[in-house]
C-alpha cells in the first residue's frame, strides 16, 4: 500500500528536508522512525526540498509498505518517537501511482518581516529596523503574474528542465508588527522565494525601483536579481492536492 504522510516541522536544526551524506534531514529522522516502527526498511517522498532552515507548516510525502497498521495508532506512536520539531498529524491510504512531489496542484510559501525588534520571534522572522516602503512592494509583487520564467531567481548551477512556473497568488500583508509575503505557485525553483522576498526589500527601501522588476526577470540572470534573505523566516504553509487522490476506507 502507498501512504500519505501530513507533517510539518521546525527547520532550524536540520539541514533542509532531503537526505544529506553529512547532515541530519528532515527526511532521514523520519525514515528512520518509521523504519524502526514498521521493522521495515521504508524510504520517503516529500512534496518538497526544503533548504536548510526552512519551516513547513504543511508537508505531505509518500511511503510503500507491506505492514498492516492502524493510521491513527501508528501517528501517535510516530509523534512520541520523533523529536519535538517534527510533528505528524495524519497517515492515510492514496493510490498506489499517486505522487507527493508531482501530483501536487500547488504549494504556498510565507515569509515574515518584524519591523519591531522583537526577543520572541527574532529566530523565525527576519527583524528589519529601516523604513520599508511595503506599498511599493505590493505593486512588484503584481508583476510577478506578468511573468513564466524566473530563472533570474533560480540558485545557479540548478539541474531543472525548466525556469518555468504559474504564480497563483503574491501579495505583502501587515500583521502587526510584521510584513508577511504569501506566494503561491505550481511549482518553485530552488531559493526562488528567497530571491524574489530579497529583490522586493530592496524595492521597498528604494534601492531599485518597481519597474526594474520587469528588467530583472527578462534577464534571466541570478546576479540581477536582489540578495537571498535568510531562511529562517520561510515557511511552507500549504500543499494542495486533488481530492481523487485518497482512498476511501
Amino acid at each position: 500500500m502507498r501512504y500519505f504522510i501530513e507533517l510539518s516541522y521546525n527547520g532550524s536544526r536540520y539541514h533542509g528536508w532531503q537526505n544529506q551524506p553529512n547532515a541530519i534531514s528532515v527526511q532521514e529522522v523520519i525514515e528512520k522512525a518509521l523504519s524502526t516502527l514498521l521493522k521495515e526498511t521504508i524510504a520517503i517522498v516529500g512534496a518538497g526540498r526544503t533548504d536548510t532552515g526552512v519551516h513547513a507548516q504543511q508537508m505531505f510525502a509518500h511511503f510503500d509498505t507491506i505492514v498492516g497498521f492502524d493510521e491513527a495508532q501508528l501517528t501517535h506512536k510516530l509523534n512520541s518517537f520523533l523529536p519535538k520539531d517534527i510533528a505528524i498529524h495524519r497517515i492515510f491510504k492514496v493510490k498506489a501511482s499517486t505522487h507527493a512531489r508531482f501530483d501536487a496542484l500547488s504549494r504556498t510559501y510565507l515569509y515574515r518581516i518584524t519591523l519591531d525588534k522583537n526577543v520572541f520571534t527574532y529566530h523565525n522572522a527576519l527583524y528589519m529596523k529601516q523604513d520599508i516602503d511595503v506599498n511599493k512592494m505590493k505593486e512588484a509583487a503584481k508583476i510577478l503574474f506578468e511573468y513564466k520564467d524566473f530563472q533570474c531567481f533560480s540558485k545557479s548551477n540548478t539541474d531543472v528542465k525548466t525556469y518555468h512556473c504559474t504564480i497563483m497568488k503574491a501579495d505583502w500583508f501587515s500583521n502587526g508588527d510584521e510584513l508577511h509575503f504569501v506566494i503561491k505557485a505550481d511549482r518553485f525553483l530552488r531559493n526562488m522565494v528567497r530571491a524574489i522576498v530579497g529583490t522586493m526589500v530592496s524595492i521597498g527601501l528604494g534601492k531599485i525601483e518597481v519597474n526594474d522588476l520587469h528588467t530583472i526577470i527578462k534577464s534571466k540572470d541570478r546576479s540581477e536579481a536582489g540578495y537571498s534573505v535568510p531562511a529562517h523566516a520561510l515557511y511552507l504553509t500549504q500543499v494542495e492536492y486533488p481530492n481523487s487522490i485518497k482512498i476511501d476506507d
